[in-house]
């Protein structure tokens, strides 16, 4: 008699109330299914070390939902969707992108030198930082970040990109939907406009080898600033998408970095880059990155005509625009209402993330979401919130961080609005969520 998947979750002690999951032996293939009678799933690494009973609910999930389970349809396979930058990898590939294209001079001077060109959104403030680069090149041409007349140059962009601020310390964007863009992250894909996307990734891919061979704790002198230098995979985090692939898992990345800097990275964890979901760029007519982001939902591709107009660069994959984003790419949903939450029944059922950026992707999945404790305040206060017990949260797992002393706000300032005005958070439910206690940290 073949078992239906909830009998397979109550046998592995998957979600039965409140109870944790805990593991289980794999299930038995259901007779007459040829394609699994040699299968036999594959578990998690139990060298490497997670939180608690992490590996054990990570276990029992693969095994409810895998190809060992009997109700597994290889026509629709369930679907997992990873953040990459500290979910997948310690640090920011799109930080150690940004970082070589300066070092190397590959940053391209504006048209007419405006600044403005590359985000509307940027502030007199910043623009003002920024006429620090015009005199060092002519419009199209490499600006010389990485020499020394180069270096103020390098600091105005570091300063925009990393700290937010303009000249006299202002904020250096504004006037965005806070659920949809991050400026910053949006900016440092914007600056690598007048390269393919296939250009791109081979810069990426110098960048990365080198980020990969840099001792941990690395770091390298930017203008005059001292910048990570070093990156790595997590272990775990490999052996969990390689599980989750070979257990017949669909196993997507879902990121708020440029796309083709992504792709350079995934087969680092044995994934395709056509699984590979980033910001995604407007391209010229000879192929080429625009300053323009392609649109999702009911935000158009953006448009650039170095006047006062602006139309889209309004969301790209970060927090809701994420889930638009996943709704266009692996739905198809290319509508108006592709920002929406799709019905439960057609969602992913599992996500794993580490920062605000993840918060809605997470809320998204079905059955079970993995938490980076990066202590990011709205996803944890989520995470520690635990509704219906679908939350699991590990500490770091390189350099995690200390436990946070103090409570998470959740019941009042923790989660922002569209329009940045910070408020309480509700869960999945939409009832409020009370503050939580810091409870995930090292030792492991």
């Amino acid at each position: 008699m073949v078992r239906s998947r909830l009998g397979v979750l109550a046998a592995c002690g998957l979600f039965v109330g409140t109870q944790a999951l805990v593991s289980c032996d794999p299930p038995v293939p259901a007779e007459g299914s040829p394609d699994l009678a040699m299968y036999t799933p594959r578990r998690l690494n139990p060298s490497l070390s997670w939180w608690g009973d992490n590996r054990k609910r990570l276990d029992a999930f693969l095994d409810a939902y895998g190809k060992g389970s009997p109700s597994y349809d290889a026509s629709k396979k369930p679907i997992a969707l990873f953040d990459w930058d500290n979910t997948i990898i310690k640090n920011d590939v799109g930080d150690i992108a940004l970082f070589w294209m300066l070092k190397q001079n590959k940053i391209l001077q504006p048209p007419d030198k405006n600044w403005r060109r590359t985000s509307f959104i940027l502030n007199p403030d910043a623009l003002s930082l920024l006429k620090a680069c015009d005199a060092l090149a002519n419009p199209g041409e490499p600006l010389p970040t990485g020499k020394p007349e180069g270096s103020a140059c390098a600091d105005a962009i570091l300063t925009v990109y990393l700290d937010n601020k303009g000249k006299t310390g202002l904020t250096a964007f504004s006037g965005y939907n806070h659920r949809r863009m991050e400026p910053t992250y949006a900016w440092a894909v914007q600056l690598q406009a007048g390269y393919s996307p296939a250009e791109l990734s081979l810069f990426a891919r110098d960048a990365i080898v080198e980020a990969l061979a840099a001792k941990e704790g690395a770091t390298q002198t930017i203008g005059s600033r001292q910048v990570n230098a070093y990156l790595r995979v997590y272990d775990q985090m490999k052996d969990l998408i390689e599980s989750m692939t070979q257990n017949g898992f669909d196993v997507w990345v879902v990121t708020a970095t440029s796309e083709p800097v992504v792709r350079a990275f995934a087969s680092s964890v044995s994934l395709t880059s056509d699984r590979v979901i980033g910001v995604r760029m407007v391209l010229d007519a000879s192929g080429k990155q625009t300053y323009n982001l392609q649109g999702c939902g009911d935000v158009p591709d953006g448009k650039n005509d170095g006047g006062g107009t602006f139309e889209g660069n309004e969301i790209m994959t970060y927090i809701d625009g994420k889930r638009c984003w996943v709704n266009k790419v692996i739905y198809g949903d290319a509508s108006p209402t592709a920002i929406n939450q799709r019905p439960e029944d057609k969602r992913h059922l599992f996500a794993a993330g580490d920062s605000t950026t993840d918060v809605t992707f997470v809320r998204d999945a079905t059955v079970l979401k993995l938490i980076i404790n990066r202590n990011k305040a709205e996803l944890m206060c989520n995470a520690y919130g635990n509704y219906m017990n679908r939350y699991l949260v590990n500490p770091m797992f390189i350099e995690p961080r200390p436990q946070q002393t103090a409570l998470y706000p959740c019941a009042s300032t923790a989660c922002l609005s569209p329009t940045g005005v910070a408020g309480p958070c509700l869960d999945e439910a939409q009832s409020p969520i009370p503050d939580q206690k810091d409870s995930a940290y090292p030792p492991m």
